[in-house]
C-alpha cells in the first residue's frame, strides 16, 4: 500500500484515535442524551464538560455549532452562562448564532450584556453578528440589564456601538432609569449615569408615572448623579 491509499489510511487512522481521545476525555457524560449527529451529541458534551480542546476538535469534524441541549439552550449561551470564553470563541468563528434564543427570550448576546460576561461580548460584537435591537423578555436591550446590573465596564462597551440609548422595555424605563431606580446610588451606577449622558441618552424620558430620572435621583437623595442630571437637563 502506497502513495495516495496510504495517505487516505492515516487520516482516517488519526481521525479514530482522535475521536477515542475525544470520548475518553468526554467519559461519564451522557452522549445519548440529546438528539442530533453522534458529532453533535460530542460537541454538546464537550461544551457542557468545558473541554475547549474538544470542542474544537469536533467542530473540525463537521459538528454543528447551533446544536442545543435538551432544554432547548443554544451551545454558545451554555458557554456564556458559564463564561467559558474560548469555547465561546470557537463557536461564534464556527458560525454559531449569537442570537439564537432559549426558553426564557435569552441570547448569547443578551446574556452576554446583562451579566457582564465582557470578553465574550466584545468577541459577540467583534463577529458583526450580534443584534443591538434584539430584546430580552421584559423588552429590554442588553443596554438595559447592564446599567441596571452596574456593569460599568460592560455599559462602555456597549455604548461604543449604535445601541439605542433610549429604548424603553416593558416596565416604561430606558437604560438611564433603571440605573437611577434600580441602582444604588454608588460609585458603578453613577458612573454609568454619566457615561448614558455622555452618549446621548434623553434625560427628559420619563416612567410611566411621569418622573424623570432626575426627579427619582433628587427622590432618593442620590446626589452625585443628581448633579449630572442636573447639567445635562439644563443643557
Amino acid at each position: 500500500m502506497t502513495g495516495r491509499p496510504v495517505r487516505a489510511f492515516e487520516r482516517a487512522a488519526r481521525c479514530a484515535a482522535l475521536f477515542v481521545c475525544i470520548a475518553v476525555s468526554l467519559a461519564g457524560v451522557d452522549l445519548q442524551a440529546a438528539s442530533g449527529t453522534p458529532v453533535d451529541r460530542m460537541l454538546l458534551a464537550a461544551v457542557q464538560k468545558g473541554d475547549a480542546k474538544a470542542v474544537r476538535a469536533v467542530l473540525a469534524a463537521g459538528a454543528s455549532p447551533d446544536m442545543r441541549d435538551s432544554s432547548g439552550t443554544p451551545l454558545v449561551l451554555l458557554a456564556t452562562h458559564a463564561n467559558r470564553v474560548e469555547i465561546a470563541r470557537l463557536l461564534v468563528a464556527a458560525g454559531a448564532d449569537v442570537n439564537a434564543r432559549d426558553r426564557i427570550e435569552d441570547s448569547a448576546f443578551l446574556y452576554a450584556g446583562a451579566e457582564g460576561r465582557n470578553d465574550i461580548l466584545k468577541l459577540i460584537l467583534a463577529s458583526g453578528k450580534a443584534d443591538l435591537g434584539s430584546t430580552n423578555r421584559y423588552g429590554g436591550t442588553a443596554l438595559i440589564p447592564a446599567a441596571h446590573h452596574g456593569h460599568v465596564e460592560t455599559v462602555r462597551i456597549l455604548l461604543a456601538t449604535p445601541i439605542d440609548r433610549n429604548h424603553v422595555n416593558r416596565l416604561g424605563w430606558t437604560a438611564l432609569l433603571e440605573a437611577v431606580i434600580l441602582g444604588d446610588g454608588g460609585r458603578a451606577h453613577t458612573e454609568i449615569v454619566r457615561l448614558l449622558v455622555e452618549a446621548g441618552a434623553d434625560v427628559t424620558i420619563a416612567d410611566r408615572d411621569g418622573a424623570t430620572p432626575l426627579a427619582h435621583a433628587r427622590r432618593r437623595g442620590y446626589g452625585a448623579m443628581t448633579r449630572i442630571l442636573e447639567k445635562a437637563a439644563g443643557r
